[in-house]
């Protein structure tokens, strides 16, 4: 089979008469003009997290902190816990706590 040859010219010319046809009937129906460009969303600044320490903390039953204690401080937390444990009603517990470094 033949391959029908097209000129380059021909078919420039038909896409301009298309376009020139489409205008037209933009012009009548409505007013015709460039669009906006769309606006870019602008990227949020990613929050660092915030950094955390490590504490013991001795609370009482109705979960009040009575004493915070370095991390490393662990058996001087229990030792206050036993002892307001025995003097006082309500049992004394040691728990972690996180808190935000402030610099």
């Amino acid at each position: 089979m033949a391959r029908k040859v097209v000129n380059r010219k021909e078919l420039r010319a038909e896409a301009e008469a298309a376009e020139a046809l489409e205008s037209a009937e933009g012009a009548e129906g409505k007013v015709k003009g460039k669009k906006a460009p769309a606006k870019r969303k602008s990227r949020a600044k990613t929050a660092e997290p915030t950094r955390m320490k490590l504490f013991w903390g001795v609370y009482n039953q109705s979960m009040k902190r009575i004493a915070l204690y370095d991390f490393t401080q662990r058996k001087q937390a229990e030792a206050k816990a036993q002892e307001l444990s025995a003097s006082g009603k309500s049992p004394h517990f040691v728990q972690k706590v996180k808190d935000p470094i402030t610099e």
